[in-house]
Formats: C-alpha cells, sequence, structure tokens
C-alpha cells in the first residue's frame, strides 16, 4: 500500500523567507513580467543590486501586495474613510451590489468577494467624479440616491468596455 507525504503547513512571520503564495502572487500583480518584479524587489529592499523574490522576507512582500494592490492606502478609521457603511441600509446595500456589478470589489474572508468601499468607494466619494463629497454614513437619503445613480454608471461603463 503507498503511502502519500503531505507538504508541512506553511509558517508565517514577517522575519521569514517569502512564501510560495507570495512569490505567485507578486508575479502575477506583475503580469508575469520579469523587469517590473525586479523594480518592486529593489523598491522594498532599498538595494538596487538584488532582484530576486527569495530573497526578501514575508513582512517585505506583503509591502509589495499591499502596494500593487492599493491596499497599502486603505484608512484604518471610520472618520478617516468615507466607505464605512451600514449593513442594514438597503441604499448601502445597493452601492454595494453597484460596485460587485461594476467588478470593482476585494476578498473577504468571511463574504467572499465584496465590495470594495474601503478602498475604491472612499476614494471616489473625495473625488472630483462624486456628486456628493462627505463621508456616506453622513449623507441623506437624497444625496445617497445621487452616489447611487452615479455608480449606475460606473457599472455600466465598466461592463461596456
Amino acid at each position: 500500500m503507498a503511502t502519500t507525504k503531505t507538504k508541512p503547513p506553511v509558517i508565517y512571520g514577517d522575519d521569514l523567507p517569502i512564501t510560495t503564495y507570495q512569490i505567485n502572487t507578486i508575479n502575477r500583480n506583475c503580469q508575469w513580467n520579469v523587469e517590473i518584479k525586479e523594480e518592486w524587489v529593489q523598491w522594498v529592499t532599498g538595494d538596487s543590486s538584488r532582484t530576486s523574490l527569495k530573497s526578501i522576507t514575508q513582512g517585505e512582500a506583503v509591502r509589495i501586495i499591499k502596494q500593487q494592490t492599493g491596499a497599502a492606502d486603505i484608512p484604518k478609521t471610520e472618520s478617516d474613510n468615507w466607505g464605512y457603511f451600514d449593513n442594514n441600509n438597503p441604499q448601502h446595500k445597493r452601492i454595494q451590489a453597484d460596485l460587485r456589478t461594476a467588478n470593482i470589489v476585494v476578498k473577504n474572508e468571511k463574504w467572499g468577494e465584496v465590495g470594495d468601499m474601503l478602498g475604491w468607494f472612499n476614494r471616489f466619494l473625495k473625488s472630483k467624479y462624486s456628486p456628493v463629497k462627505k463621508p456616506l454614513k453622513q449623507m441623506t437619503p437624497q444625496e445617497v440616491s445621487k452616489i447611487i445613480v452615479a455608480l449606475d454608471g460606473v457599472a455600466l461603463w465598466k461592463n461596456s468596455i
């Protein structure tokens, strides 16, 4: 009878060597372009002679991935983030649905893919393209309706290209 071998579990720590998953994620975010990958390694290490992902730590890999995906600029507090929402408000749920329709999503461990309220939507509300420039939770129902109309247009445009 043949025995099967299982891989040992990956041990995580900022000072430990990069994981295979992180290597693949960084390469995928670089669209497998070696020169871009090498620039990221040089950026995170501050060493222009280093170009290999295997030469960086897990913590450095996390910095690269956050920078590549825009997660590095997600505000940490509700007052800094205009995208915080009330899951019991049907208008806020509609905004989530519009973001998913437009494929403006992030991964969530509990809910799977959800609309990117804390990244893209937060930046949208603060941009010149937003019809109402204030935090979502401070908007009146009429103001939220204006945001929904704008997001309907974004979803329509994103699905037409």
